[in-house]
C-alpha cells in the first residue's frame, strides 16, 4: 500500500527533474522516474524501495543537495538506495568524471550491491534499455549518437548490465536480457548491413528489410 509518501516524492521528483527532458527526445524527465517506478512495484518493490525508484536520478541531475533532501523527507534507507543508483554527481560546473571510469566503477559496485539496490537500479537500467530499442525501431543507429560512448560503449556497457543482473538472480533480470539481446540485434545489424544496402539496393530495399527483420522478431 503507498502512502503519501509516494505522492510527496513525486512530487520532489518532479522538482528535481522540472527543466530537463530524455536524450535526444522533447519528452518531460519525469517520465523515467515514474516509469521505473512503476517497474519497480510490479517486480514487488516496498513503499521505501518505490520512493527510491521515483528518486534514483535525484542527486546524480538534480545535484548534490539533494540527499540531505531526501534524508530529511524519506529517511536512511531510501537515501542509501538513490545513492546506490548513482554513478557520478556533476561538479560545480555540471560535468560528470569521465564515462567509462563511473561505468566500469557502476558496474564493480553492482556485483556486491543489496538486493534494494538491485531491484531499484535493475528497473532503471531496464526501462532505459526498452527506451533504446524503441528508438533502433524507430530511427535506427542515429539513437547512439545521443550517448557520449557510442554504439560500442553502450552495447558494452548495457550487455554487462544484463550479464551482472542475470548472475545475482535479480527479478528483472530476464526481461533485461531479452531487452538487451533486441538491442544488440537491431544495433548490430543497422551498423553492419544497412549502409551497404542502401548504397547497393536503395532506400526502399532498406525499408523493406527492416520491415521483414521486425516482423520475424515478433512473431
Amino acid at each position: 500500500m503507498l502512502t503519501d509518501r509516494f505522492s510527496k516524492a513525486v512530487d520532489v521528483a518532479n522538482y528535481a527533474h522540472f527543466d530537463q527532458t530524455r536524450k535526444g527526445t522533447t519528452i518531460p524527465y519525469i517520465a523515467h522516474p515514474l516509469a521505473v517506478a512503476s517497474l519497480a512495484i510490479e517486480f514487488g518493490a516496498t513503499e521505501d524501495q518505490a520512493i527510491a525508484a521515483l528518486l534514483h536520478d535525484a542527486i546524480e541531475d538534480g545535484g548534490a543537495e539533494y540527499e540531505q533532501v531526501i534524508l530529511e523527507n524519506f529517511g536512511e534507507s531510501v537515501l542509501a538506495m538513490v545513492k546506490g543508483c548513482t554513478d557520478g554527481v556533476p561538479d560545480a560546473n555540471g560535468e560528470k568524471a569521465d564515462w567509462w571510469d563511473r561505468k566500469s566503477a557502476y558496474l564493480e559496485h553492482l556485483e556486491k550491491a543489496s538486493d534494494d539496490v538491485l531491484l531499484v537500479s535493475g528497473a532503471d537500467k531496464l526501462h532505459n534499455a526498452r527506451a533504446i530499442v524503441i528508438d533502433l525501431q524507430e530511427i535506427g543507429p542515429a539513437v547512439f549518437d545521443r550517448f557520449k560512448a557510442g554504439i560500442k560503449g553502450t552495447l558494452w556497457y548495457y550487455r554487462s548490465l544484463a550479464d551482472i543482473f542475470s548472475r545475482r538472480g535479480a527479478p528483472m533480470a530476464k526481461q533485461l536480457e531479452a531487452a538487451v539481446s533486441e538491442m544488440e540485434k537491431l544495433a548490430v545489424f543497422d551498423a553492419e548491413y544497412a549502409k551497404i544496402i542502401e548504397d547497393n539496393f536503395g532506400g526502399e530495399a532498406l525499408a523493406a528489410v527492416k520491415n521483414a527483420l521486425c516482423d520475424a522478431q515478433q512473431k
